[in-house]
């Protein structure tokens, strides 16, 4: 494997491979057909080269073509299953590994940022990477005092790279939609390229990180490993063991399909109330499932890893999330309309049916009325084909409504996590974590109406989450 590809040529001519790679391989099965074999044996195969060229493309350049595939694979849940098939495995791969960068590489990065007596900082340096993401890897070592620690090093020329992707695949974005049918790559692709040097910032990254192994120190559900050592281009973080959810997806008991989801959900809401940071990169390859929880050594814990890439909210997530979640539940369409309005979900110059658009939104938050919901791909599926197709009354209704800027990254972070939840099958207590953190799910009552415990438990839940951004998001952030 060569140095991560800079060049803006080269790195072009492997993205435009991929839409031209599949029209010449749909070429070529259509000759196959037209000599008398099966079309579903044909289909398969080429699904199947296509998925292997998508992994190899987008793992061997990095950047910010391998953050399009991960962004890709939390979503697969939502492709018919003969598609979403040959391409699971493909995708779930970017998730945990790519191609590792040179050991020459590694160390003169290493020299440059810590010195030339780098070595002497640590006890044990793996050269072998632990793993290969995006803009950098993670080799396994010890500190100097002892502690096991991951040494996440940033690959050379990583920034201009993101740029360079992401800029070209949004040119493909058209020709990338059969990789991926029913979805609109286009806005995912510029909602990347607004998170870039965000990401490149390992400073940013500690202190999100920092907050995070603070908040959650004493927690008996997440582990979040603290920073060790940060410096430009070079993130020393304390190691943690654990199963990652990628293989709990592919080979994980229902235990502990369940116990993960449950606890990706708690970590979901419960971050942004407890930190003011939501986690916004939420692939499997980013969570671990740790033995030792709350009930015991055979219970689980769920390890976070990379927060490259969080938003910022300092008074956790908006309040109006929550209000028009249970008014929509509790079936005021009128007053959901009113607040969709006046938060900018609908433009001003549009006029809905207000009846129309709580029957658009009912079925999507299905796993909010029920005290536990099983998530699976094929709801997941039947949910993205009422809203995806053209013929469908959700998909017409669909178009008229907005998300405002603000909450792009709110609803691809909560529509990402649902797709690990599908990804899981895992059956989850959403109602009770909603309840528990969401600011407005529960209604405010009168202090003389509640015992001293529960007014303080709301008191809690509304200074922890005050509404201090505009325009705040309605229901529809998870919906739309």
């Amino acid at each position: 494997m060569s140095d991560l590809p800079r060049k803006a040529v080269t790195r072009t001519a492997k993205l435009a491979a991929l839409p031209l790679g599949f029209a010449g391989r749909a070429t070529w099965g259509l000759g196959k057909r037209i000599v008398g074999e099966s079309a579903e044996i044909v289909g398969r195969e080429l699904q199947q080269r296509t998925a292997e060229q998508l992994f190899k493309v987008l793992g061997e350049l990095k950047g910010g073509a391998m953050k399009f595939g991960q962004a890709l694979s939390v979503f697969e849940s939502a492709l018919p299953e003969e598609i979403a098939g040959p391409y699971r495995a493909a995708l779930t791969k970017l998730q945990e590994a790519a191609p590792p960068m040179p050991t020459r590489t590694v160390h003169a990065v290493l020299q440059e940022r810590l010195g030339p007596d780098w070595r002497d900082l640590f006890e044990e340096f793996e050269d072998k990477p632990a793993a290969a993401a995006s803009i950098g890897q993670v080799h396994r070592a010890v500190w100097h005092d002892g502690r096991e620690v991951a040494v996440k090093v940033q690959y050379p020329g990583a920034g201009e790279a993101l740029l360079s992707d992401l800029g070209q695949l949004s040119r493909f974005a058209r020709l990338l939609g059969p990789l991926i049918p029913g979805m609109d790559i286009k806005p995912l692709i510029a909602e990347l390229r607004d998170r870039v040097s965000e990401e490149l910032d390992y400073g940013l990254e500690a202190q999100a990180q920092s907050a995070h192994a603070e908040e959650f120190a004493d927690d008996p559900d997440v582990v979040v490993p603290a920073v060790v050592h940060q410096c430009e281009q070079v993130l020393v973080t304390e190691w943690i063991d654990g199963i990652p959810l990628s293989e709990v997806i592919a080979d994980g008991t229902q235990e502990q399909r369940d116990r993960a989801g449950q606890l990706l959900a708690r970590f979901l809401f419960s971050g942004p109330a407890r930190t003011g940071l939501l986690h916004a990169d939420p692939h499997p390859g980013n969570f671990r499932l740790l033995p030792g929880g709350p009930d015991g050594p055979d219970d689980w814990r769920l390890g976070v890893l990379d927060f490259g890439t969080v938003d910022r909210l300092p008074g956790g997530l908006p309040a109006p999330i929550g209000i028009s979640l249970r008014m929509t539940l509790d079936g005021e369409a009128e007053t959901v309309y009113e607040l969709l309005c006046a938060e900018g979900f609908v433009k001003e110059a549009i006029e809905l049916d207000p009846d129309a658009v709580l029957d658009y939104l009912l079925p999507i938050i299905e796993p909010a009325r029920v005290e536990a919901f099983t998530f699976t791909r094929s709801w997941m599926r039947s949910q993205a084909a009422r809203i995806a197709d053209p013929r469908s009354p959700a998909y017409q209704l669909g178009k008229q409504l907005n998300l405002p800027p603000a909450y792009l990254l709110i609803h691809r972070v909560t529509l990402s996590t649902i797709g690990v939840l599908c990804q899981l099958g895992a059956t989850v207590r959403l109602r009770e974590e909603l309840q528990e953190w969401l600011p407005g799910f529960v209604p405010d009552l009168p202090e003389d109406d509640t015992d001293e415990e529960e007014s303080a438990a709301g008191a809690r839940t509304r200074c922890a989450c005050p509404v201090v951004r505009s325009p705040p998001s309605g229901g529809a952030s998870c919906a739309i």
